[in-house]
């Protein structure tokens, strides 16, 4: 198998290599619904909505409620 026959510099060598840090900016859209940003060709995460209609529907999340007043300060 051949090998180089010279070295790379740094310079060549570095920039060769920065290509693969670059940060590539994603798409974002906004929801029709709520408002919010996502992704565009996604479902939006927080209301479930994709094209205006509901496709994944949101779980309300349950108060944590302690006992109820009345009852706590009879005796």
């Amino acid at each position: 198998m051949p090998n180089p026959y010279r070295k790379h510099s740094p310079r060549r060598r570095d920039s060769r290599r920065s290509k693969n840090w670059t940060i590539h900016m994603v798409g974002i859209s906004g929801c029709k619904n709520c408002g919010n940003v996502h992704q565009p060709h996604t479902v939006c995460p927080h209301c479930g909505f994709y094209g205006g209609k509901l496709v994944v529907p949101t779980k309300v999340k349950k108060s944590k409620k302690g006992p109820e007043e009345g009852q706590a300060g009879k005796d």
